[in-house]
């Protein structure tokens, strides 16, 4: 790891944070002017936190004395690394927004009035950064009767839609992005339009989604595979058998076969139990969605029944939760915990581990009465229950520790052990808070009272949440996954002048066992950088290649029985991505879904790698008829007739000098840079090329094809406009705020750049452009307060895009070029280059790597992060970069 920096506070607590943590707080946490400057130290910011939430104190009797001893508590549980709460917390708290819960649930209700409240509601939990759950198996099916207009539904996928578009808009200008889930019942009527809604990765990005699986539906499946599945209207409760000649986008429930339990059916003619799983394992399979949820197992652990039902989780999975609750989270480093005697054996700090469980616990109570809910509803809901979510993090650091390895009885033993003492303490703690706060005012009929008779503060306690950019600021590894790699690029954040060089960062735990056993060296570095693992280095013993093993050495079976560990003694559930390598089989993920169900999780979510690494670029797709595909690749956009021609057409031809302007865009694979050929005299568009600075050759290719096209268009007599209608809006899954909006693909910010220039042409006059006279900046300023620099840079080219062989880039002859000139290779192409480069020196576990480009690497076709090009990982049930810390939950 990096040289820690340490700075003194009261009572002789040290702030010691990594140089990554520093500049993951300074880009992410730390408060800003309008000019982006950082207005506080992280010292200001963790003293602003532990003051916000030891306030709290005050309604409780306790005086200036006792806010100011757990300030100095809570601040020491930060600053010490032994505990970090949610983002919103540590963003929000001591500040004028002051919410500071991460995870909600809102009721869609089977109205249009409750439909349009909950997307208001959903826009002033974002706004915020807080994540959403739904469940949208309440709404009556596609085709249904609308006795108040005499019309039918248009069910709930259009619904999703409005919600998924509502969600696009309002995170444009969110604080944090907000993330969803969506949730259906296994035997909803539209279950099919919901289990292929996903295919296409380009729709409804910003949600997850899970089935909801009762344990009733499970029994049956195991024992009549081959039995027709049925379907349950959930307006009337009357059954349905779905034919398999549906066509998935248009059946609605007119289409389907009424059914009565006891009838004689023919299985052939229907989709059975069988069916449906597949679909399920097949899409998981293909692109990691739908995860599946065991409703029956979270309602026989929900904890105030008397209540309500619970119908859906987070975002991330791991905190079911009542309409209009939400829940603020935390987690325990583990790691820091582990410690050792003289002699160099590692052993457990219980008593130590004890008190910081017991402190975080309070401070978790703490945030619910010092957060500002964005509704009434939800504030009376969750002081009402009072759920706290208390995980952990470090685990995997803390079994390297220990000299266990992930992946054995030993290793999941641990992993149970640590779960059932943080557990069974913050329940001990939450019974002493009750009697000195009293219980929470659901406790009568809840099952502490029934089930327990226990007096509780809180109606759960523990949950294994994401732990994101929270575990890089306590310098360990992510919740209770294994560590992704033993060696990261830790690559500059956007915006920032720092650090300028990539650094190699090496798990401490292995540097230090490394020296120990005289293994260690440059070259040894240089191997693990570039493969990340130990698992076939010959040279490094068989005992370290045991106990450091990462998430790819592990099989899946192992990832399952460890989440199952930590689920037998968590209220809660767990976020955690069962890994599987590119080579699994769909029968592979089968296997792990039923063990799953079997060793009683309440949920299971997969990641295949590589899976979502070559899908196609996103098209627009008809949602008349049967437009929609019903495949992974989306059809284009239908788009009007041309009237007949009686000869086809061609592509005007180009002259051998063009004229044309350069813009400047942001998107999710980094700067790219658009030059557009005009013809000065008419200010006709006659083509497009484009250049990306850190896109890989992946995603270059993909614009050098969307460029040609266009191209094409416009030498045909097509008009700019029309090209910015089509690529506008289109997804993808991977997105980049701006300031000036998200950037939802590729696509959609070459879009976003060339309706910049059409901006820019209809306000200055192509003429003026091109002679240098205005600059973009100057849109929409009144005249004073113009620049009246040069707008772009004037560009000939060799020839261009969309040509013949003489002409252009977009025929037989085109312009093949790749990157930007002057611009750094890719973190991709870095990071799989570093086999042939070198690490020329190390200091305090870090090493800078100087490293040629290997374009052969697997790793040159990774998703790439959009705020540092680092590679992003699906772990903790969420999508994240250990490069930066940036995370999409």
């Amino acid at each position: 790891m990096v040289q820690a920096k340490t700075a003194r506070t009261r009572k002789d607590t040290k702030l010691t944070l990594s140089e990554n943590a520093l500049r993951v707080l300074r880009a992410r946490y730390l408060k800003k002017d309008d000019g982006g400057k950082c207005t506080e130290t992280p010292e200001e910011l963790f003293r602003r936190v532990s003051r916000a939430v030891a306030e709290a104190e005050r309604l409780y009797g306790g005086g200036e004395g006792a806010v100011d001893e757990w300030d100095d508590r809570f601040f020491a549980l930060m600053a010490e690394r032994k505990f970090m709460p949610n983002s919103p917390t540590l963003m929000n708290a001591g500040r004028e927004m002051g919410m500071l819960s991460a995870c909600f649930v809102l009721p869609v209700r089977d109205s249009i009035n409750d439909i349009f409240d909950c997307i208001k509601w959903t826009a002033l939990i974002q706004k915020a950064g807080g994540g959403t759950g739904f469940a949208f198996d309440e709404l009556r099916p596609t085709g249904d009767y609308i006795a108040t207009s005499g019309g039918t539904t248009s069910g709930p996928i259009s619904f999703w839609k409005a919600f998924s578009e509502a969600t696009n808009a309002i995170q444009q200008g969110a604080f944090r992005r907000g993330a969803n889930m969506g949730m259906m019942y296994i035997h909803h009527p539209d279950i099919l339009k919901f289990l292929h809604a996903k295919e296409d990765l380009s729709q409804f990005t910003n949600y997850n989604i899970s089935v909801k699986v009762p344990d009733a539906w499970m029994e049956a499946f195991r024992e009549s595979p081959d039995d027709p599945h049925v379907v349950v209207n959930p307006r009337t409760q009357k059954s349905y058998l779905l034919p398999k000649s549906l066509k998935i986008w248009e059946y609605d429930v007119n289409s389907l076969t009424p059914f009565t339990p006891g009838e004689p059916v023919d299985a052939a003619k229907f989709f059975t139990r069988r069916d449906i799983w597949n679909i399920i394992i097949k899409n998981a399979w293909r692109t990691g969605e739908p995860g599946v949820v065991f409703i029956d197992r979270i309602n026989e652990a929900n904890p105030t029944p008397h209540v309500g039902r619970i119908e859906a989780t987070n975002p991330c999975g791991e905190q079911p939760l009542l309409p209009f609750e939400a829940c603020n989270l935390g987690s325990i480093n583990l790691a820091v915990f582990v410690k050792r005697h003289e002699d160099g054996e590692a052993y457990v700090d219980w008593d130590d581990l004890r008190t910081a469980v017991q402190d975080s616990t309070r401070f978790l109570d703490n945030v619910i009465d010092v957060n500002r809910y964005p509704l009434p509803q939800i504030d009376a809901v969750c002081k009402a229950n009072r759920k706290i979510g208390l995980g952990i993090m470090g685990f995997a650091d803390a079994l390297y520790e220990l000299g266990v390895a992930y992946n054995s009885d030993e290793g999941v033993e641990w992993g149970r052990r640590f779960m059932k003492f943080v557990d069974d303490e913050s329940h001990h703690y939450g019974e002493r808070l009750a009697g000195e706060r009293g219980s929470f005012p659901n406790w009568k009929g809840s099952t502490w009272d029934t089930k327990h008779h226990r007096p509780m503060r809180n109606s759960t306690n523990t949950t294994v949440a994401p732990t994101g950019t929270i575990s890089i600021l306590a310098g360990c590894s992510g919740g209770i996954e294994p560590m992704f790699s033993l060696a990261f690029i830790r690559n500059v954040l956007r915006g920032q002048d720092e650090g300028k060089t990539p650094m190699i960062e090496v798990n401490p735990i292995f540097l230090r066992v490394a020296q120990q056993r005289g293994i260690l060296s440059e070259g040894l570095l240089e191997r693990v950088a570039t493969e990340g693992t130990l698992a076939h280095l010959e040279d490094v013993p068989e005992d370290l290649q045991r106990v450091f093993v990462c998430a790819h050495d592990i099989a899946p079976e192992w990832h399952m029985r460890m989440q199952a560990a930590f689920q037998a003694h968590c209220d809660a559930s767990i976020s955690k991505t069962i890994n599987f390598p590119q080579t699994a089989c769909e029968e592979d993920v089968e296997k792990i879904y039923r063990l799953a169900y079997d060793l009683r999780c309440k949920g299971v979510t997969v990641y295949r790698n590589g899976c979502r690494d070559h899908q196609p670029m996103a098209l627009k797709t008809s949602d008349k008829g049967s437009g929609r595909a019903e495949s992974a690749t989306a059809a284009p956009a239908e788009s009007p007739k041309a009237p007949p021609r009686d000869e086809p057409l061609e592509p005007a031809m180009l002259p051998e000098i063009c004229s044309g302007l350069r813009v400047r865009q942001l998107t999710p694979f980094g700067n790219m840079h658009i030059n557009v050929t005009v013809d000065p005299r008419t200010g006709k568009e006659l083509e497009v090329f484009a250049q990306l600075g850190k896109g890989g050759d992946l995603a270059t290719s993909d614009l050098e094809a969307i460029c040609r096209m266009v191209s094409l268009w416009l030498r045909s007599g097509g008009e700019m406009i029309a090209v910015v209608r089509q690529l506008h809006g289109i997804g993808s899954s991977l997105q980049v705020s701006t300031k000036e909006g998200r950037i939802m693909s590729l696509a959609d910010g070459l879009a976003r750049a060339l309706r910049k220039y059409m901006q820019a042409k209809a306000q200055f006059g192509i003429k003026a452009l091109l002679l240098g006279e205005y600059d973009l900046c100057d849109l929409g300023k009144p005249l004073p307060e113009r620049t009246g620099t040069p707008a772009a840079l004037a560009n000939g080219g060799n020839g261009g895009n969309g040509g013949h062989a003489a002409s252009g880039n977009g025929g037989n002859g085109g312009n093949g070029k790749k990157g930007s000139p002057g611009e750094p290779d890719s973190w991709i192409q870095r990071t799989a280059a570093a086999a042939g480069g070198r690490i020329s020196r190390l200091a305090g576990g870090t090493a800078v790597a100087e490293a040629p480009v290997d374009r052969s690497s697997p790793e040159s076709f990774k998703i790439v992060c959009p705020e540092c090009q680092g590679t992003l990982q699906f772990v903790e049930g969420c999508v994240k970069c250990e490069g930066c810390g940036y995370a999409q939950c």
